[in-house]
């Protein structure tokens, strides 16, 4: 296949980059060339640089250069660059992917696929045409199925670092709280990140151990990715790690759960059974439900809440 001219190089990364500056906030030449450098893209920074200024010479883009690295946007009333391609409903399912997906995507991900969220935001905006696709977004919504709570706060690069590290198998070296306030500073080998409620959680193992732990990502102080990688264990699995409760404060154990609760209490169990193994007694005004299930804080808390009478908890051998 012949080599494109330089001409027709230099014309597409001045599109690409014209298509990632953002409007109302600065992008500097190492932010976008990280974002291209994430989609395959490779130029080194003063060659952004020196497009990025050529293109401020000639379109509606403010350049800053009151500090380094230079910052660069859309001036106000610029129309800047548009995305054709991306039709009403494109801009529905990526919206709807910004707001739920945020924290289980890489923040570099997250940052190069910015110009497209803007877009999709703008096609669903009030002057669209898409009115259905716009009004879809007030008729769905995600409920807690607890007591609402607010996100605790993660600090300022602390997520950036950790999704990094985790995406790429690098060491990450934390500075960390834990619930007793206790400080601890640690390389830790990421390898998992959840979502639970309003909380992120990191699954780790500690640099020398061969176990797992569950970091809250809002205690992180501090947080850096280093450029060493390592070997991702073939033994570890997140699915089986959150099915063995480890999330729920347990340890993996299994029991053979039987109680009874009130038939108005548990009428929801024969509808979203507790296992697939669930066995239903119908009692006088009651039921007596038997179910194989992971041992856990979690499960303690939730048949506290009921007021749930346990007649037996046996445990169930692990396979």
């Amino acid at each position: 296949m012949p080599k494109r001219p330089d001409t027709l190089e230099t014309a597409l990364l001045a599109l690409e980059l014209l298509r990632r500056i953002p409007r109302g906030r600065k992008v500097s030449a190492p932010e976008l060339h990280e974002q291209l450098v994430s989609m395959g893209v490779e130029r080194d920074v003063r060659t952004i640089q020196r497009q990025l200024d050529m293109l401020s010479k000639h379109f509606d883009i403010d350049r800053d250069a009151r500090s380094r690295p230079y910052g660069y946007s859309w001036k106000e009333r610029a129309k800047g660059m548009s995305l054709p391609s991306l039709n009403e409903q494109e801009s529905l399912l990526l919206t709807l992917a910004e707001q739920h997906l945020r924290n289980l995507l890489p923040a570099s991900l997250m940052k190069s696929m910015e110009p497209f969220f803007v877009q999709a935001r703008t096609n669903l905006g009030p002057q669209a045409s898409g009115r259905r696709e716009r009004e879809w977004l007030s008729k769905v919504r995600v409920v807690s199925t607890t007591q609402p709570l607010l996100p605790p706060k993660v600090r300022p690069g602390v997520f950036e670092e950790v999704s990094n590290a985790l995406y790429a198998n690098c060491w990450l070296s934390v500075n960390y709280r834990n619930a007793a306030g206790k400080r601890i500073e640690a390389e830790v080998m990421p390898l998992g990140l959840a979502q639970q409620g309003p909380r992120l959680y990191l699954v780790c193992r500690f640099r020398g151990f061969d176990n797992e732990r569950s970091l809250a990502v809002h205690r992180i102080i501090s947080a850096r990715a280093s450029s060493l990688t390592f070997e991702r264990p073939r033994e570890f699995d997140l699915q089986r790690y959150d099915d063995d409760g480890r999330f729920g404060f347990g340890e993996g154990q299994r029991i053979r759960l039987t109680f009874r609760i009130s038939r108005s209490a548990g009428a929801h169990l024969l509808e979203s059974p507790l296992s697939a193994d669930q066995h239903v007694k119908e009692l006088d005004g009651a039921y007596e439900i038997s179910a194989s299930v992971v041992d856990t804080a979690q499960l303690e808390w939730w048949l506290r809440g009921f007021g749930i009478e346990v007649i037996e908890a046996r445990r169930v051998p692990i396979k």
